[in-house]
């Protein structure tokens, strides 16, 4: 199955958002104080973030960020920190679980920048619990197109390499050195959330 039009886009992004919120159901107190892949955030921060787009109006975090200096990364650390002070593990379980349906987009038509945050975000918390992640399909879509001022966002450089998935047809990178590699892997490392590997190593 691939994933490509707008209306693959937000099914699929529904059925992550659903399939988050029964594994963060079951979660135990240890696990939503468990560390995430997001440094400085636990589980509970990371799903914070995730509803931000639900409990703060665009007013609202524009506020935040003017307060912040204009540092995105500020005021979004800020605002996940001040709504779990605000709410309790079940009462952020129970936002998730409303926003399911949710048509958010990080901007106009960015359907797969809303697939992508919720996936990416849900890799934060899923891989350090050692639950299960999206199918590789799902994981392939969220990147597939990654510009290379895109991965420098998160401080990626594949200059040289070709990350090609053994288990969906996700490819990232024209360079000379192929390298196969999880779809789950690509993703991490794509996002900063692994360390590019080194040709070198790698040949």
């Amino acid at each position: 199955m691939t994933i490509r039009t707008d209306t693959d886009l937000y099914d699929a992004t529904v059925a992550e958002r659903t399939r988050m919120a029964a594994l963060l159901a079951a979660l135990t107190p240890t696990q939503w104080a468990a560390a995430s892949l997001c440094a400085g955030w636990r589980v509970r921060e990371v799903v914070a973030h995730l509803n931000m787009t639900d409990t703060q109006t665009q007013e609202q975090f524009g506020a935040a960020l003017a307060e912040a200096g204009g540092d995105i990364n500020a005021a979004v650390d800020r605002t996940a920190r001040d709504d779990v002070a605000r709410y309790s593990d079940a009462e952020l379980l129970a936002i998730q679980q409303a926003r399911v349906a949710s048509r958010w987009t990080p901007g106009p038509g960015a359907t797969q920048g809303a697939l992508a945050h919720e996936v990416i975000h849900g890799l934060d918390i899923t891989v350090p619990l050692g639950l299960p992640g999206p199918a590789p399909e799902v994981l392939a879509a969220t990147v597939a197109g990654s510009t290379a001022e895109g991965l420098a966002f998160f401080g990626v450089d594949l200059t040289g390499l070709r990350l090609t998935a053994v288990d969906s047809d996700l490819v990232l990178g024209d360079g000379p050195q192929e390298i196969p590699l999880p779809t789950a892997t690509i993703v991490l490392i794509a996002t900063g959330r692994r360390p590019v590997p080194d040709p070198a190593v790698v040949g």
